[in-house]
Formats: C-alpha cells, structure tokens, sequence
C-alpha cells in the first residue's frame, strides 16, 4: 500500500481520539443478531488472543469473533462460512488444499487453523466442519506465535467446540432442506445429570448429519459429527471437563476443478457449457474420520489464582482416490485427465498444557499472568501412490467418467511412504500491567524446542536417506501498549513476531525440504483504536498493520533447481469493522480490509530458468474484501435481512499472468417466529447467481449458484 493510502488510516485514529466519537481500530468482528440489537462487543474475553481471558477492548490487537449469533445470522454451514463473516478473510475448501484461507497477504500453512486451541500441523486436515458443534471462530491478526507456537505469520483462527455447562440451557433442533439436495439434521442438548449437595454433573451433546448431491454433477457428501462433554464440578475450587468429538466426512466422485480455457494467460475462462462437469472418474473418492479427546482440569487455588491442565489426543485417517487434473487440448476440443492418486493419511497427535492464571502485582502495580507449557508428539504416516501421466482424453460434451481401477498403471492398495515425527515442547508467559489507570502493558514471550525425524519407508536414495532427524529452537513474542482515551474509546499499538518451520508443514514434509532451511519468520508492527459511540448504539474497530516474512525459501537465481532461504514478502493492510443499531428495529454491520501484499525477494523456476516474482501479488490473495448486513425487525414475529460480499480479483500464479475476476454476492433471508420457541427461515444464496471462483491455480474452482434453503430451529 502506498505510503499515501498508510497515512489516511492514521489521521483518521488521531482524528477519532481528538474527536471523542467513539470509532475501533482492531478488527472485532460483528458478532451476529438474536435480535436487532448490538451487532460487536468489545467485553467479551477472546481466548485466542491471549490466554489472559482479555477482551477485545483490552487486547491490543485485531481480536475478532463469529459467535453463535453470527453463525446463525448469515446461515454459516459449516466454519468457513463463520470465518468468512470475519474483516479480510477469504477461505475455501478445495480438495487438494484442505481448509485454505487467505488473510493479511498470507494464505496456506502461513494462516494457523487451531481446534480448541491445538494446531493439527497439517494443512490436509483443515477441511470444514458442519458448524452445528461449534460455539463460535475466534481470529487475531498478524504474527501469533506468541500464544500458539509456529505457523502464524498471517493470523491464527480457532474453532472452539460447543462444551458442557452448569447454566440451564434448551436444548436446539435444526432441519435444512435447500437446493442440491442439501440436507442438515441437528439436535443439541445440555442436562444436568444430578441435584443436591456435592459433585454436580452436567452432560451436553450435540450431534448433525448432513449432506448433498452438490452443484457439481455426481459429487455426493454427507457427514456425521458429534460432540459429546462431561461437566463435573467437584466443589468450589475443582472441576473437570472429559470432551469427545468424532466427525466422518465422506465424498463420492469430489470435484477438483474446472479446466480453463485456452490461451491461458490474461482473464481466466471456462466453457460454460460444461460449468457443472466432473472430470474425475466416476468412483473417485474422499474420506476422512476424525477423533477427538480431550480432559481439562480446573483448579482455583485462590481468587484470582487458578491452574489448568488440558491433555488431548487426536487421531484422523483421510483417504483420496482420485483423478486430479484437467487440461484443455490447445484447440479447446477434448480434455486431457491426469495426476491419479491414491493415498492415505495416518496422522495421531498426544500432548498436555498446563497454564497457571494469577492475578498479583509487580512494582507495587497490578499485574496478571499466564505462565505454562506444552507438551505434544505428532506423528503423520503417508501412502502415497501417484502417477502424473496423462491417463485418457475425454469431449466435454459427453464422456464415460470411467474407474479408478483402469487408469494405466495405477493398481489398488497402500503402501507406506514416509513417517513424519514432530516432538515439541514448550514454554510461555504472558503479562498484562496497569501502569496507569488508562494504560496498560501487555507482554507475552514463548520458547519452542522442536525435534524433526522422518523415516523412509521406500527405496534409499541420496535426497531421500532411510532415516533424518533435526531440531529448532524458536523464540516469539509480543510487546503492546492499550491506552483508554475515554470510557468509550480504546488505542493500542503492538509489535509481534513469528517463526515458520522449513517447507511449512513437518508432519508432511520431506528431507529436502528441509535439509538446508533454518526457520523462517515474520513480524508485525499494528496500531489501531476500538470504540463504542452515538450512547452505545454502535461500536467499531480500525487496524493498521505492516508484517514482514523473511527467510522462507526460494529458487536460487545463479544454481538452477536449488534453493535459498532468503525470500521476503510484505503485507500492509487496513481493516475496519463496524456496527451500528439505526433504530430499535434496524441493525446495519459491515467490514472491509484494504490488502498490499508483494514480493520483496522471491525466485520461480519457469521452462528451466529462474525469474523474480519481486514486487508481484501472492496467488488467490484479494487486495479487498468486504461484507455487508442489513437486518430489520419487522415486528417480533417477522424478520427480514440482506447480505452483501465483496471480493477482489486474485491472480492464479505468481507471475501475475492470469487472474480470477472480481466478485460480488448478494444473500437474502426472512425468519418468522412460529412459536416463542420455534422459527422458520428461507434463504436466497448468490441470489444473482453470479459465477466466480473460490480458488484458482491450474484449475477453476468453482463457488455454488444461485440457491435457496428453508430451516426449521426449535428450542425445547
């Protein structure tokens, strides 16, 4: 961004500040509606921010939250859809890339994606979960390692399971019924299991399945999740949580894109004639079973001093069987299909975190804490077997799909490749410190010590040794100060820091890939302000940040085929976010982030040469995005809303040759409230059935048409 465009968002804070309106700076999200009432809230403590229970208003970061509200008010199906009501997040779900979300310049393994506050380490096992057993998506902005270990240069997203209670709750019912046959059975409950003195137990368990036959010819999904927790509150100072999820997701013939036409340079085009094809062939096939298990103690030693020890266990399996890539012969006639793979991931992840929370004084001043550490061992074995070759040339207009089975060369059956072995250990502390009344100094500081060691399980070769181990030693942190200008307005400014392991992904990745690499790591520099106004009608948040990733790897420009870790890239950005209650009946929201990411230094390898990309826009990274809601309560039995969302166009490479075109949706539902418990909703999707793309590398990866659904809530 242009140092013009920097100095805008500036004079607008000092404007704010000076002004005694009350506008936010950090990205809050807008959290969603129950009734026309305010839309974002600055008091509610955000865990992946901090581990201080901070609220957004203390934190001096962009904090933001898509809580059950929010998740209801746009119709989020699944936890994509919640994180994409967030300021600047783009994210899709495209086979190859797991749960790919793109924020602040960045995108992939440089975005953390946590469960719970766990990080899987493993892109692949990313992709979306129905949102039903979902409480609400947490986000802070920039470089996080601080808080959550390596991986977060662009952001950290956590996706916070629905857990047991003591407070008296209905339990909920949910039935959709919408176009693609797409269907959502859910039912939750939370009960207390026992009265009188003594333990107290309470049992909550929530349980969806769904599916669809999709827009995309013969795909079919369905999934199952369930999540099951055990409250015991043993006395005043005692409680453990036992906490089970278990998810199956299961797509018979998964699209992988749409082949683009040629030429292939400039605007990317597909035949839309053929926009709902599927090329993969016809017993193509993805699977995943996920199992969860967690146990969390709580412990209040004093007021204002309590210990938590959380152990957890993880273990998926995910299969793919399929046809990947579709190519366009040069005169647009046939498709070649290529790129079959067959493969299985066994990944298990064991740890335990203890965090110690008190409340005391340093210097005479108060201070609070958070000191603990992470233990985890996470192991990934893969089968992989592939062959990239063409395996036939099909017409688009009309083709058998054929089998898995008669592709040339490819037979059935798993055979290992690689165990990938991460042992990490950890250790942070986080402070907040009232230096004065209206400021405050928030601090955090985490040590990571990871060992790497992959076991071959295939032919021994010079850049693929039977066994190879290696370790790091990483160093994160945070220093920001939060200053309450008024009752009503907060600033802050803070400077963060991250660290990234070599190839981004070690439960994944190979010898070479880190072979020569240290980590690599980013920084961050954000100022920003948060604020309620017009007697607290509205409130709103601004972010103004610059990060700074160095040392990733890139090709070495004087040694074809080799690489060097001295890649650098560069995101400045703004992000706003706001909501304002116009009337008792009329609730407007809305964010927009404003992204400059570029290349400093990075090097491609392109028809055996090496080019630089510097100055060039990561691919499938919008240099906008903005969303936009409307609510209004007719009267208390009738409830009416519009959406708008807003995307940039993105470029497919990182020579910035071929783009995706801008985008614009535009949703729209009415609700009405059956009985005092019971509410129907119709939905319209993309209502002008705009076609875009939600992803796009060699391939056009599709987002939905022009759809409607009808869902039944009921609370009993």
């Amino acid at each position: 961004m242009k140092s013009s465009l920097l100095l805008l968002p500036l004079a607008l804070v000092s404007g704010i500040a000076c002004a005694r309106a009350t506008i936010e700076l950090p990205s809050t999200t807008i959290t969603g509606i129950a009734s026309a009432s305010r839309g974002v809230d600055l008091d509610v403590p955000v865990s992946t921010g901090s581990r201080l229970g901070l609220t957004s208003r203390q934190n001096p970061a962009s904090v933001s939250v898509a809580n059950q509200q929010q998740i209801e008010r746009v119709g989020a199906r699944h936890f994509q859809e919640a994180a994409n009501s967030l300021p600047g997040v783009l994210a899709a779900d495209p086979p190859g890339f797991g749960g790919n979300i793109a924020y602040r310049g960045f995108s992939g393994v440089q975005v953390n994606q946590l469960f719970n506050g766990i990080s899987l380490q493993s892109s692949a096992a990313l992709r979306p979960v129905d949102s039903w057993i979902y409480d609400r998506v947490e986000l802070i902005g920039g470089p996080s390692s601080f808080a959550h270990g390596s991986g977060s240069v662009g952001g950290t997203f956590n996706y916070v399971t629905k857990l047991a209670t003591s407070e008296d709750l209905p339990g909920e019912l949910r039935l959709r019924y919408g176009g693609f046959d797409r269907y959502e059975l859910a039912v939750g409950t939370n009960q207390a299991l026992n009265s009188g003195p003594g333990a107290r137990h309470y049992a909550r368990v929530d349980v969806s399945h769904g599916g669809s036959n999709d827009f995309i010819d013969r795909q079919e999904r369905t999934t199952s999740n369930l999540a099951f927790s055990l409250l015991s509150v043993l006395n005043d100072q005692l409680s453990h949580t036992l906490a089970l999820e278990y998810l199956e997701d299961q797509e018979d013939s998964p699209y992988w894109g749409t082949p683009i036409l040629n030429p292939r340079a400039g605007r990317q085009r597909i035949d839309r004639r053929h926009r709902f094809n599927n090329y993969n062939v016809a017993d193509g096939r993805y699977e995943q079973r996920t199992r969860w298990l967690r146990s969390i103690t709580d412990y209040r030693l004093a007021p204002g001093n309590r210990l938590r020890n959380t152990a957890y266990h993880y273990r998926g399996q995910r299969d793919y069987r399929n046809l990947e890539s579709y190519t366009y012969l040069p005169d647009n006639s046939a498709i070649n299909r290529s790129a079959a793979l067959l493969q299985r991931h066994d990944q298990e992840l064991n740890g335990n975190r203890v965090e110690w929370m008190v409340d005391t004084s340093l210097l005479g001043l108060p201070a609070d804490w958070a000191l603990g550490a992470d233990v985890s061992r996470n192991r990934q074995l893969r089968f992989p077997r592939s062959i990239s070759a063409v395996a036939d040339t099909v017409d688009p207009n009309g083709f058998s799909p054929g089998s898995f089975d008669d592709i040339p060369g490819m037979t059935r059956g798993w055979v290992k490749g690689r165990t990938n072995l991460v042992d990490n250990r950890a250790l942070f502390a986080e402070n907040r410190l009232q230096v004065l009344p209206s400021l405050s100094v928030v601090s955090a500081l985490r040590y990571d010590h990871i060992d790497w060691e992959v076991v071959n399980h295939r032919t021994v070769t010079p850049t693929d040794p039977a066994r190879y181990s290696r370790r790091w030693d990483a160093l994160s942190g945070r220093l920001g100060l939060v200053w309450d200008v008024t009752d009503s307005v907060t600033s802050y400014v803070q400077y963060s820091n991250s660290v990234q392991p070599p190839s981004g992904v070690l439960t994944s990745t190979s010898f070479t890939g880190v072979r020569d690499f240290d980590l690599s790591t980013g920084s961050q520099w954000e100022i920003g302000s948060k604020f309620d106004f017009w007697d607290q009608r509205g409130s709103a948040t601004v972010a103004l940040y610059r990060i700074v990733r160095k040392d990733f790897p890139i090709a070495d420009a004087n040694n074809p085929g080799e690489t060097q870790p001295v890649g650098q890239q560069t995101s400045d950005g703004v992000e706003l976010n706001a909501s304002l209650k116009l009337t008792e009946q009329l609730l407007l929201e809305g964010n927009v982030a404003l992204i400059d990411a570029r290349f400093d230094t990075f090097n491609e390898t392109a028809g055996g040469a090496t080019i630089s990309r510097k100055g060039k826009r990561p691919s499938n990274t919008p240099d906008r995005i903005a969303n936009l809601w409307l609510t209004y309560d007719l009267n208390p039995q009738w409830r009416t809303g519009l959406d708008a969302r807003h995307v940039s166009s993105v470029y497919a490479d990182n020579a910035n040759t071929r783009w995706a075109p801008a985008y614009t949706l535009y949703s729209a539902f009415v609700r009405y409230r059956v009985t005092d418990n019971a509410d129907v909703t119709l939905r319209g999707r993309n209502l002008t059935d705009e076609q875009y793309a939600r992803f796009i590398s060699s391939q056009y990866y599709l987002g939905e048409p022009r759809n409607v659904d009808l869902t039944l809530q009921m609370r009993f």
